[in-house]
């Protein structure tokens, strides 16, 4: 029999079920990979907001991880809500330990309705982790506050791979026009644009839902653009059913 890949997910729950590790899982299945969890936050939310967060100790993150490891074939992993510095240092340490494995980092700061989900202080930790992964995800706003540079998003997400990490995808559901644009920025190469027209629907989660259908593309062996691109089309797809 084939072996079906895993993708571990670290990252917070949502109790409302539209964002968080829930939606992970549900794209995960979609993609036909199994999935492995490791909790760093409980969150109390409905569709309206974030009532309230208990982080969850890091080195329990960091057991977690190192248990999914041990049990199943992981071929990706994921990452969403780290919460504190703390829990960033103890998921650092457990990837220093896997480097072969694959991260995709969705670099959450703040729920829809605007709850911080990354205290203040630990903005300084998280750039340090994007060297330990493939690929990190900002929307404009997180790209805006990561970078630091009020200059154009080239050069926000050029800052970032300066700071270390391996490629940014700026993903542009806030920005205005015609079509959602995403754009993909590697260490000496061109950028790369993937496009889908904008939808007047709105939905949670959807940053969850791009960055776990990379991983699961890259668990399977695809090449990170490819990758990206029928992670679009997959939540443009989900976008157009709601």
């Amino acid at each position: 029999m084939k072996t079906i890949p895993h993708v571990l997910v670290v990252a917070g729950s949502d109790s409302s079920g539209g964002a968080g590790i829930v939606r992970d899982i549900e794209t995960l299945a979609a993609f036909g990979v199994k999935a492995s969890v490791a909790i760093t936050a409980v969150t109390v939310q409905t569709h309206q907001g974030v009532e309230h967060v208990d982080a969850v100790a890091p080195d329990r993150v960091a057991q977690q991880m190192r248990a999914s490891l041990s049990a199943n074939p992981i071929a990706a992993i994921k990452i969403g809500m780290l919460a504190t510095s703390a829990t960033i240092a103890a998921v650092a340490q457990v990837l220093a330990d896997h480097p072969d494995i694959p991260v995709v980092l969705d670099p959450v700061l703040v729920s829809t309705s605007g709850r911080a989900l990354l205290l203040p202080d630990a903005t300084d930790a998280l750039l340090e982790l994007f060297s330990s992964c493939m690929l990190v995800t900002p929307n404009l706003p997180e790209l805006l506050v990561l970078a630091a540079v009020p200059r154009s998003v080239a050069d926000q997400a050029r800052t970032l791979l300066a700071a270390g990490a391996k490629a940014v995808l700026v993903k542009g559901g806030h920005a205005n026009g015609m079509e959602a644009i995403d754009i993909l920025f590697q260490p000496e190469q061109a950028e790369q644009s993937f496009a889908s027209p904008r939808l007047t629907a709105t939905m949670r989660g959807t940053g969850c839902m791009l960055a776990s259908a990379v991983a699961a593309r890259l668990a399977f062996g695809d090449p990170l653009p490819a990758a990206v691109a029928l992670a679009k089309a997959f939540v443009y797809d989900k976008f157009r059913e709601t």
